[in-house]
């Protein structure tokens, strides 16, 4: 038995070639800025901002990983990396010590802060400065139909 599959048009080849173009781009030039910053990488960004917009400043691993792009394994090196420097801490869940959640620290608080300003900037100077408002907001309208 023979599938028939429809082929992507040219259109939808180019957007998808711009769209991952676009993407690695931007990451290494603001992944660049915070380290010419000496910043840590925007992984490290991601994982204190999850905590930092928690309800408690605390998520469980498998949530941290649900809301980055952070694959189990990288997650749980970087959380051990985070631990060591200060920024987070293992707590043990009061009804099972099994399980453990990540709280950050009021240093982690404090990195958060100061790679935000980097961040923005970044953001601001790739992505801010060549687009205008209206463009930016057919952009996330677009890009929102894939998630």
């Amino acid at each position: 038995m023979s599938e028939t599959r429809s082929k992507p048009s040219e259109s939808a080849v180019s957007a998808w070639t711009c769209i991952i173009r676009a993407r690695e781009r931007l990451l290494g030039a603001i992944e660049a800025e915070l380290k010419a910053a000496g910043m840590p990488p925007l992984a490290w960004y991601d994982v204190l901002w999850e905590l930092v917009r928690s309800q408690d400043g605390r998520l469980r691993p498998y949530e941290i990983e649900e809301r980055t792009l952070l694959a189990q394994y990288n997650l749980s090196r970087l959380i051990d990396r985070l631990e060591r420097e200060g920024l987070v801490r293992r707590e043990v869940f009061a009804d099972d010590g099994r399980g453990r959640w990540v709280a950050i620290t009021d240093a982690g608080r404090t990195l958060r802060a100061r790679m935000w300003a980097v961040y923005a900037a970044a953001i601001e100077s790739h992505v801010g400065s060549k687009l205008t408002e209206g463009e930016a907001k057919n952009i996330t309208a677009l890009l929102a139909r894939f998630l």
